[in-house]
């Protein structure tokens, strides 16, 4: 089973681009971000013609979170992140879909910093943690996927120095995430690639994708029951060269049916 990540970056605008990739890629179960729709103007035939399901979570022109699935039936478990019934953002969903249990979340960019922006992404971010803490322990395989808004090592950044000072890579945002993943939950492409600087987001601006010069901010956790499945994982470049395309690039994993074996996990990325 082939399960995706992507920030489409406005889904009705780039709507060519992501089918043409569904199309191509034919991914189980996709997570999306940045939908940047309100629940009315979701695009919700184009998916069924290619034979997925879909449950989103829109808002009118920031934010959204969708998933799609060719896998199975979506049964939505999960709309809005708990911990705050004032956040009226549409940053996470959970489904369960044929024996897993599938969030898509969008985690606030965090700038300016300092300021509210800040101190939204670190309240996000304690809550987050306090969820997937619930969740890290389940019989059966969980996986979180999405845009964290965070690149965790100087490794998931193109010259690193000059990002000091940015909420995705302050070192309180850096070991919030090292808390996450310290509950017990596994960084899937990092696991698989842990010496490679593969990147998923590139700026439009100075020929930032032409150069490689990138950042790894999407990311696939998954529980210790998930990880025994893991068999590949990487980033698919290809829709970022497309014309009238996202600034960000798929990113996936596949599960085995059951646990993989060891000498056999490795992909090289997209």
């Amino acid at each position: 089973m082939r399960i995706a990540t992507y920030n489409v970056n406005g889904i009705n605008g780039r709507l060519p681009v992501l089918l043409r990739w569904l199309e191509d890629a034919r991914p189980d179960i996709v997570c999306l971000q940045e939908l940047k729709a309100s629940d009315d103007r979701f695009p919700e035939g184009p998916f069924r013609d290619l034979g997925y399901d879909a449950v989103w979570h829109g808002q009118k022109a920031w934010n959204g979170v969708a998933i799609l699935s060719r896998a199975g039936t979506i049964h939505e478990t999960r709309r809005g992140l708990p911990g705050d019934a004032r956040d009226r953002q549409s940053r996470y969903l959970e489904a369960a879909i044929d024996g897993l249990l599938v969030a898509t979340l969008y985690l606030p960019n965090g700038n300016p910093r300092p300021g509210p922006k800040f101190a939204y992404k670190m309240d996000w971010l304690a809550r987050l943690d306090a969820h997937l803490a619930a969740l890290v322990a389940l019989d059966a395989p969980v996986v979180i996927a999405g845009d964290f808004n965070v690149m965790p090592t100087a490794l998931d950044v193109y010259k690193p120095e000059r990002w000091t000072e940015d909420a995705l890579f302050v070192p309180e945002v850096r070991a919030a995430f090292a808390a996450l993943v310290g509950q017990g939950w596994c960084d899937a492409v990092r696991h698989l690639h842990p010496g490679e600087p593969l990147y998923s987001f590139w700026n439009y601006w100075r020929g930032s994708f032409e150069r490689d010069a990138g950042l790894r901010i999407d990311h696939l956790l998954l529980n210790p029951v998930a990880t025994k499945r893991l068999a590949a994982a990487g980033v698919d470049r290809r829709p970022r060269g497309w014309a009238k395309t996202s600034d960000h690039a798929p990113v996936w994993i596949d599960l085995a049916d059951r646990p993989a074996r060891r000498g056999n996990r490795k992909r090289t990325a997209s």
